[in-house]
Parts: structure tokens; sequence; C-alpha cells
């Protein structure tokens, strides 16, 4: 508003000018100079000087007739450029942008771009609408906050240089923290995050994780995965709360905890971001991704239409009424539909029966899959997903096809009108309800949050409560856990126990997350280092002989072991064997010495050969960057909490397999996990051991619909 005031006062006071030339010319009309004009007396009888005195009189009427003109073009300006007054209703300020834009403007809106073909000119060029980080798209390897934020900052003045100067939004997939970012603080993944129970729990972590994202000036995050998984085949499972659609529903408490609380005067199904230290948040994968054919990533979900609605829906109803602002399409399909172009789902569900006023994106490169090979017809997908319903498609390398393909079927009413200007509409309704109109730039005070103290005790307290005692003693009347914190020599082993990288999984700074010390965190190792007392030897060994540990007469041995990191299509597993070394190593360590198993995976998997020969097992899920949170428990300074939300099997061979179902028959059931109680004397075993309260407990919890 203030460029629209000062450009009024320099307009206006040439308009004043360019009135005082034009009553001059008319107050001297075909007058000559002559000597008298010089004078420095007037002469009362020559023609300027009367002229002079008309002058004087016409003055006057300049000024008001200027004035009039300002005022005139201020109200014009103020009716025309609506929709930059924050003062104006949300659907004004929509209506005012829309009915301004081009064509070629509304379908950049509609286009999301990978920051590495990104640039302020093609920004302003094109007039794109969203800019995404990949995994592992980052501005340089172990970039700061700041580099992140000179980045978005680059990308978006470019945006504002824009003929409407409509802002961009940049996403990430901030899924387990602000993963993608060298230092931020990375949580447990969601398979963890679901044996907590702990809703509020889980809206403190979306809160930290909006804190942690907008340090380095983002404002859009990939989350929730709402998906129900209904086979740990799938490599996706770990994004996944639980087997338990009332488990999952009650973890969207994530969305309030990334946007803000939604206001209880509040339409029904319109988005709500609450400000500066909040970002969009974004439910996926609809839908069904969870139910696909052997858990095969981007398959088929053979159900009943009971089965989707009442097991893989739910989540999304709850995501509405907490005014979540995007929905992301899966991959998969719904008996034989792909969802990115399943018109019925997409448009005839989840927009005129939920009422969900907010923008539906694609997934990366999705709408490319509607055809295999993918890209096969690239004008077709664009029709079949455009039409389908979906508003922002993540293209996200070759946009001026998109643009071309988009504009092609628009100018010959292939895609009517109408359909574009509602996906824009419920663009820019998000970007107006987020302020991204008056802060369009990121903030630097808040690089700050990225990796604090207080949130890494957060994601502490969350690994705490997301382990599951599995196991505590060969008999069950002599419990292992908690163990001693003051022994003469202790060996913990495994190819987990020290790597960072492993124990964060997947999606952590790249796609598919690496082993190896690739963020700052505290290992399992050096937690069990900082816990035990000074006088405790620690051997840490990681696949040892068994002459080598009967040798060394340790007190105990703690051994690590587990998955690799893998993301999507790549983590698919037929087999869900334990990777070796592990399977050795728990064979070497536990066929010598008092053994506790520390499991680090994204899913159940196989562990039936080997139970026996364990003292204590527990499943520890990929707990993120704070280990301390482990041995935290492991020592009694807090008890084991955590309950199983999906069920441990036995063998491959019975999955597909969910609590309900007529063969089931599990290794450990939905809802198991042995409770203990907080070490009285940690120091002292053999007195923790007697006094602690041990108990295996089966929570009876309701499976919405079951099929």
């Amino acid at each position: 508003m203030i460029h629209v005031m000062l450009g009024l006062l320099f307009w206006g006071f040439f308009l004043f000018v360019f009135l005082c030339i034009l009553l001059w010319a008319f107050a001297y009309p075909n007058e000559s100079s002559s000597k008298d004009d010089i004078l420095l007396v007037p002469n009362l009888s020559q023609p300027s000087f009367i002229s002079e005195l008309k002058m004087a009189k016409l003055a006057p009427y300049a000024l008001v007739i200027t004035v009039m003109c300002c005022y005139w073009a201020t109200f014009a300006a103020s009716d025309t450029l609506k929709y930059k007054d924050p003062k104006q209703p949300i659907n004004v300020r929509i209506k005012d942008l829309l009915n301004r834009m081009t064509l070629e403007e509304k379908i950049g809106q509609m286009i999301q771009i990978d920051r590495s073909v990104a640039s302020a000119d093609v920004m302003q060029k094109y007039f794109i609408g969203s800019i995404l980080s990949g995994g592992g798209s980052v501005p340089a390897k172990q970039a700061s906050p700041e580099m992140w934020i000179n980045m978005v900052n680059g990308f978006q003045n470019g945006s504002l240089a824009s003929r409407l100067g409509i802002p961009m939004i940049y996403g990430i997939d901030a899924v387990h923290g602000n993963n993608n970012v060298y230092k931020a603080t990375i949580f447990p993944h969601n398979v963890g995050l679901g044996v907590t129970r702990e809703p509020e729990l889980i809206k403190k972590i979306g809160a930290a994780t909006a804190l942690e994202v907008r340090a380095t000036g983002i404002n859009y995050a990939f989350a929730p995965c709402i998906a129900v998984c209904r086979d740990p085949r799938w490599g996706r499972c770990f994004e996944s709360y639980s087997e338990d659609p009332a488990i999952v529903r009650q973890m969207t408490e994530l969305i309030p905890g990334l946007q803000g609380d939604i206001p209880t005067n509040s339409r029904k199904g319109v988005p709500f971001v609450g400000g500066k230290e909040k970002v969009v948040a974004c439910a996926k994968h609809f839908v069904g991704d969870g139910g696909t054919t052997k858990g095969i990533n981007e398959n088929n979900t053979v159900i009943s239409p009971h089965g989707l609605f009442s097991i893989h829906m739910p989540a999304y109803y709850d995501s509405v009424l907490k005014g979540v602002a995007t929905i992301m399409i899966s991959y998969s399909s719904v008996n034989g539909v792909k969802m990115h172009g399943d018109h019925q789902l997409v448009t005839n569900f989840l927009k005129n029966t939920v009422k969900f006023r907010g923008f539906v994106i694609s997934d990366w490169q999705g709408i490319d899959r509607l055809t295999d090979p993918p890209h096969a017809n690239y004008t077709w997908s664009i029709l079949q997903s455009v039409e389908a319903g979906l508003d922002m498609v993540m293209v996200p390398y070759n946009y001026t096809e998109f643009i071309d393909g988009l504009s092609y079927l628009v100018k010959n009413n292939f895609i009517p009108m109408t359909r574009i200007d509602d996906a824009v509409k419920r663009i820019l309704r998000v970007k107006f309800v987020m302020g991204l109109f008056e802060n369009p730039l990121a903030d630097l005070s808040m690089v700050k949050h990225l990796g604090s103290h207080e949130h890494r005790e957060l994601a502490r307290e969350a690994v705490r409560k997301s382990l599951v005692l599995l196991k505590n003693g060969k008999t069950g009347t002599e419990p292992v856990l908690p163990l001693s914190k003051k022994s003469r020599k202790i060996l913990v082993s495994g190819t987990h126990a020290d790597d960072i990288g492993n124990q964060c999984g997947g999606w952590t700074i790249e796609w598919h997350g690496q082993s190896g010390n690739i963020t700052v965190g505290t290992t399992i190792l050096s937690a069990i280092k900082n816990t035990v007392d000074p006088t405790t030897e620690v051997v840490y060994q990681e696949n040892p002989t068994p002459e080598y540990i009967k040798s060394n007469n340790f007190s105990y041995a703690i051994v690590v072991t587990g998955e690799y990191p893998y993301s999507e299509t790549v983590g698919d597993n037929l087999n869900l064997t334990i990777p070796e070394p592990g399977p050795t190593t728990i064979r070497n360590v536990c066929g010598a010495v008092k053994c506790v198993v520390v499991l680090i995976t994204g899913r159940p998997v196989v562990i039936e050969p080997y139970v026996s020969n364990m003292d204590a097992l527990v499943a520890a899920w990929l707990p993120g960057s704070e280990g301390q949170g482990v041995a935290d428990v492991l020592y009694g300074d807090y008890g084991f909490t955590g309950k199983l939300a999906r069920t441990w099997f036995k063998t491959v061979d019975q999955l597909p397999m969910n609590v309900g179902d007529p063969h089931y028959d599990p290794l450990y059931p939905f809802g198991f996990g042995i409770t203990t109680e907080p070490a009285s004397n940690n120091s002292d075993f053999e007195n923790k051991k007697t006094n602690m309260n041990m108990r295996g407990v089966l929570e009876g919890i309701k499976v919405i619909g079951f099929i």
C-alpha cells in the first residue's frame, strides 16, 4: 500500500505542475516578450499584468482539481488492488487477483518445480507457483540455515518481480523433523510415534518441526503421512503410524502442530495456517497407499468400498476438519484406477463431499505414471490429472512442457477455464490464509530454532516413549532390564550401535537416507557411554567372535542391529530378514554372554529364529538423532511404556496379517509391550531387578470397520 501512496504523490505533483502550465498558457494567449516583461515594477496598463491576475485567481482551481484527481486515483487504486489489501476478505482478494490473471499466469501457479531448475528469472518469466526440495536437493552439502534462507529469498524475489507479484510457496519433505537439513533435530519416524499413542506429544513434534522448517526459510511441509500400512513388506511402512486407523486418526494432531489450532468458528474444509511460526501441512498419500497387494509400492489396492472408507479414509476426514491446507495424491491405484486420474475420489468425494477447500497436489512426477511406460503421452496425462481434480503438479523438471500441454488443452476446450480457475483459487486461498502476501520473505530471526536444545529434548522424550520391550529375561521371572549402570566391563556390538545414519533411517539428509555420520546427533553407543558409571568400561566391537567375548568376561552385552536406510520402492521387501552381519552378531554375542538386543528397523522383521537366544529384546524402530532416549530407558531412568501399533508376525507367509484377521497368529500381538517402572537405584543391579514391576499388556483397541 505504501508503494501505491508514494506513486500517487509522485504523479499528483506532476499533475499539479501540468495543470499550472495549461492555465498559464490560457492566461497568456499569443503573447510575445517585451521589455516590460522584465520590469521590476509592473506596468498596470500592460496585458501581461492582467494575465497574472487571471493566473492568481485560477491557481486555487488547479490545486482543487489536482486534489480531486489524486483522491479519485487513490480510491481507484484501492479498488483495483484489493488482493494486496490484508483488510479485505480472503474471497474478495482471491476474486480480484484471479480476474487480473492471464492464462499463462494461472497455469504457472499450478506448477511446482525442483530447486535445481529454479531461478529468479524462471520464477518471474513463467509465474511459477511453488518450488520444492526433493530428497537430498540442497543448496550445498551441510548448508547452514542462512544459506537455505538466502536461496529461498532469491527465488521469492523473482516471483515478487513478476507482473502481479504473486509469491511462491516452498515445500520440503519434513517427515520426521526438517530431515533434509544438516543439524536439524531428527525425530523418530512415524512407525515409532504410533507406539506412543500420545496425540499431544505428536502435536508438540509438529510445532517443533514447523519452527525448524521456518528456520530455513521454508513454509510448506509434506507431512503428515497418514497411510494405514496393512503389510510391513511395503517400503514406506515406517512412514505409517499404525495398522489401526484409530491410531492413525489420533496422530493427525501433527497437523495443528504444524499449522496451528483452527479457530472454533472456521468453516469446514477451509485451510488454516496460524502465522509466521507455522507452516502449510500436507496429508498424504490419498488414498489407500498402505493397502497395496503384497505391500508393493505404487501398486494396486484391491478393496471393498466399506474397507476403503473405514480403514484408509477416516484420517482424511480428521485432517480436513483440522484445517489441513493441502493433500497429496498417491502413486497407487484403487481397484485398478490410478489415484492421479481418479475423478470420483479426488473431486466428487474429497472436494465435493468432504468439502476440502485447500489444494490437491500430485506426488513427484505422479502424473507421468498415469501411462506405462511413464511419460509416454504427457498431454493425455495432464488432461487426466487436471480433470481428476489435481490443482498443483509436482512436475518437477519439465515445466515448459507442462505449460505448453496445459495451454493447448485449455485453448482447445479440452479442459474448461472453470477447472483452471478452481485450481488457482485453491492455491491462492492457501497463500492468502498463510499470510504469504504480507510476509513473503524468510525471517532470519528463526534460525535459532534449528536443532535447538529444547527440540532435541522433545525428540529424546519421543524416543523413550516409542520403545517397545518385547522380551525381558529368558524365563520371565528374572528380568534383565533395566541394566546396571555400574559394572566392571560391558560389550556393545552391532552395525547400528555407532551409526547416526542407520539410526535415523530413510528420508534423512538424502532421499533414501545413508549410513554413517551424516548429521549431528547422539548414537546409541555414545548414549550408553554417557549413562553408565564412570568406572564401567565400555568396549565396542561391531561383530565380535564368540572366543573374544568369552575371553573378556563381560558383565553383559548390548547388540544394536537392524535394517539399513531405505525409502519408497527401494524398501519393498518380500523376505523381511535382518541383513547380515546382524543375525551372526546376535548368535555370537547372545550365545556367549547375557545380552540385550535393540532392533533398529522401520517395521516388524523376522526374529523368531533368534528370540530364544536373547535375554531381552527391544524394538527401537528408527529413533532419529537422539539416541540418548534409548539409554534413558535401558538403564532405568525411565520405564518402558510403548505398546505395539502393528502386529509382529512369525513368518512372512502369514502376511498380510492384521489384528482381527481370521488367521491371526502373531509372534507378538498388536498392543503388546512389557511395561517397567523406573529403577529406584539403578546402580544396584540386584535390588533393582527384584523391585521392578513388569507386565505384558495386550490393549483392547477397537479397529474401525475392519474387513
